[in-house]
Formats: structure tokens, C-alpha cells, sequence
């Protein structure tokens, strides 16, 4: 193996890049990236980065010596074509061409449009890029009335950051609740609670269908069921797409994302897909075809895949985790639901410190915990140990959950 492309240079290709050097591979490592800046972090835009709390610079994940430093060939500002299979070689789109040994598709995701929305209309943004997050930021210090179309991670937090600002919030949901496709119904609960106590509004079952401006700027939000919400800034938040239209392109199988093995294979032995983009078979439920949004699961499919180049070839195997701030509360999940689990309570959530235990028969297959980081490191462990406490023990806040761990290390 001598020649590695990676199209995509955000937390999955450079994790890739930096993990396949430190394992001592001395080939040529190229990274391709289709945005003017070097390498960052996404989830602080929705966070700290957005409400002015950290600036740009802490943003970046390496210095730009760390590529010349590590011979890394970063290419920014440039996009791959198309990917020429037969001759192992990706065109970009400054007329370059890159050959391969073996390519690594890391594209990511992009947001997901409003369908309602046509032509240009200002005051409707939504949140993907720095530039992004710098005219969010913008609207912010002007708006009086923000409607965040979208009840996910991204928009609560940006809503969360709103709402601080004394700016009146109202966020407009299709589905039944808060969080509804990534948490269960208690956190959920919670978490619109915590929302609801800083004076933000939501608005379930409910779909836009028209945005209204006056003076080419947004002045209203239109919903199904006829009524206008008056709102100078509207962040659209609808979840987002897999960037697998090189793949499809190419002939490589698209389902989801791009579709990979175990070992994050494509069906060309000489492309792997790693991060956002991919959609993988999940080992703790039977091989279940999925794809994750999050930094953990792109660092550790980086590095199985930079493992595998370099000679361990391992299935991935990795437990997820994700993590959100908003409404002074601190979300950790570890696991996987599928959303029909039955679900454990440990604590009282209506003290906004408690953890929802998820089980599928009497396996635990995700534990969410808001504001218990004790109870979130305990999850991750007993995950990976592929220990399920009984509902008893997991709804039980006096039992100790360590015991099942140290038990099962002392054996």
C-alpha cells in the first residue's frame, strides 16, 4: 500500500490521516477537503462556539503545521468529480487527479432543505459551516423572534442559546416530541421541560408550509393547520443527508450512506467509508444496517480503518456515544435504541439529574443520562462488557451498578 486518498477532511478524515502516521505508515496520504478551512470541530457551532464562549480558533483540531510536519498532503478548498474505479484514481475538481491504493470515502452529511423554501429570503439560516454559525450569530444580536423549524440536537441547543439571549423562542416539530427519533420519552420529557422553564414554545404534529417575508426578510412562519407565527429569524434544523453521491456514482451501493462491511469495506476492496457518510452493520443488534452522527464514532471508525491499512484487521465494534448541551442541562447517551425499548428510570427526573436505562428483552442496549456523568461512565462500561444489570437493579439509585463491573473483571 503506498498511495491513501481521503475525500472529506473533517473529524473522520483527519482522525484517519493522523492515526494511519502514528501507526507507522510511511506512504503518501492525501486529504481532500471542500471547504476553505482547515480541518474543525462541528458540534461547538450549535454550543459554545454560538453563543460567543469560545472563538474561531479553538475551532481547528490541528495547527497547519501539523500537516507538513506529518507529510500530509492537505488539499483544501477543492472537491473530488468523480472517483475512476478501474484506474484507482479521483478526479478533483481543479482538473487534478489523484491516484490511490486504497481511497477512503469520509464525506459526511449535509443539511436536509425545507421544501417550502424558494429562492432567497433573509433571516432563514441553518447550521453546518463556521460561515453558518458566524450569520446564526449575526441574526442572533438582531432577532427578536426566532422559529426553529426542527426539535433535534442542533436546533434545542441553538434554541437553548437563544432563549438566554431573552430572545422568544419557537420551535416547530413534525414529530410528537422533543428529541423524538434519538431519546426516550422521560429525557425527552425533560429535556422540553428545561426548555419550556426558560420560556421557549413548542409546537408538535406539526408541519411548515410556507415562510413569509416582508421586504425580502422572513416576518412569519405559515404551519399546517393555518396559523402564522411572526419570527425575524428562522433556523432550519431538519436533520441531514449522507454525501454518497460520489459512491452511487461509481457503482458502489448506497443505502443510507455508503454502504460498508464490518471492516468498513466497501464491495471494492480498494475503497472503505468511514464517519457520517457511512452506513455500517451495527454488532450489538445483530448487524442492523445503521449510521451515526457523531465525533466518537467517526475517531474510532478512523482508526479501525487506519488499523486495518496498517495490518490489525478487526471488525468495528465500538460502543456510541453522544453528548448534548442545552437548557442547563448535560445529555450523555452511550448504546443504541431503537426506540421501541422498554425504559428503566434510576432517580427522579423531575430534578433534571436522572439516567433512562434502555432494554430489548433483558438486554441493555443504551443508558441516557441527563446530568449524571457517573452514570454515563458506568454505562459505557457495562456496554462494553456486555453486562445488562435486571430493571431492578438499574431502577434501584442505592444499588451499586460498579458491583456488576468489578464482578465480571475479578472472573
Amino acid at each position: 500500500m503506498s498511495d491513501v486518498v481521503i475525500i472529506g477532511a473533517g473529524q473522520a478524515g483527519l482522525q484517519l490521516a493522523s492515526s494511519l502516521r502514528d501507526n507507522g505508515f510511511a506512504g503518501s496520504i492525501t486529504m481532500v477537503g471542500d471547504e476553505v478551512h482547515p480541518p474543525y470541530q462541528r458540534p461547538p457551532l450549535s454550543k459554545a462556539f454560538l453563543a460567543g464562549t469560545a472563538p474561531e480558533s479553538m475551532l481547528f483540531m490541528q495547527e497547519p503545521k501539523f500537516f507538513a510536519d506529518h507529510a500530509i498532503d492537505f488539499r483544501a478548498n477543492d472537491a473530488v468529480d468523480t472517483i475512476d474505479r478501474e484506474l484507482k484514481q479521483v478526479n478533483l475538481r481543479s482538473g487534478a487527479f489523484l491516484p490511490y491504493s486504497h481511497l477512503v470515502i469520509a464525506t459526511g452529511t449535509r443539511n436536509r432543505a425545507l421544501p417550502c423554501v424558494e429562492g432567497e429570503t433573509s433571516g432563514v439560516v441553518s447550521l453546518r459551516t463556521i460561515e453558518d454559525a458566524k450569520a446564526l450569530m449575526q441574526g442572533l444580536e438582531r432577532a427578536t423572534k426566532l422559529v426553529v423549524i426542527g426539535a433535534g440536537f442542533l436546533g434545542l441547543e441553538a434554541a437553548s442559546i437563544a432563549s438566554d439571549a431573552k430572545i422568544e423562542v419557537r420551535v416547530i416539530e413534525a414529530g410528537s416530541r422533543a428529541l423524538g427519533r434519538v431519546v426516550s420519552a422521560p429525557v425527552s420529557e425533560a429535556v422540553q421541560a428545561a426548555h419550556e422553564a426558560r420560556g421557549v414554545i413548542f409546537s408538535f404534529n406539526e408541519a411548515v408550509v410556507a415562510l413569509h417575508s416582508t421586504d425580502g426578510h422572513v416576518s412569519s412562519v405559515e404551519l399546517g393547520s393555518g396559523e402564522r407565527i411572526p419570527a425575524d429569524l428562522v433556523l432550519v434544523s431538519i436533520g441531514v443527508v449522507p454525501n454518497s453521491e460520489l459512491a452511487a456514482a461509481c457503482g458502489l451501493t448506497v443505502h443510507n450512506g455508503v454502504v460498508v462491511d464490518a471492516q468498513l469495506l466497501t464491495e471494492d476492496p480498494n475503497i472503505s467509508s468511514i464517519g457520517d457518510c457511512a452506513a455500517f452493520p451495527f454488532a450489538a443488534d445483530g448487524g442492523r444496517m445503521v449510521r451515526l452522527e457523531s465525533v466518537q464514532n467517526a475517531v474510532d471508525q478512523a482508526r479501525c480503518v487506519a488499523d486495518r491499512l496498517t495490518g490489525k484487521v478487526e471488525a468495528y465494534d465500538q460502543v456510541p456515544t453522544f453528548w448534548s448541551d442545552q437548557a442547563g442541562l448535560r445529555l450523555q447517551m452511550a448504546g443504541l435504541a431503537r426506540g421501541d425499548e422498554d425504559v428503566v428510570v434510576r432517580r427522579d427526573p423531575a430534578t433534571g439529574n436522572f439516567s433512562a436505562y434502555c432494554y430489548r428483552g433483558d438486554s441493555l442496549v443504551a443508558v441516557e443520562s441527563v446530568s449524571r456523568l457517573p452514570d454515563h461512565m458506568q454505562a459505557r462500561k457495562l456496554l462494553r462488557m456486555k453486562i445488562s444489570p435486571s430493571r431492578e437493579q438499574a431502577g434501584d439509585p442505592t444499588f451499586d451498578l460498579k458491583q456488576l463491573v468489578n464482578k465480571e473483571t475479578a472472573a
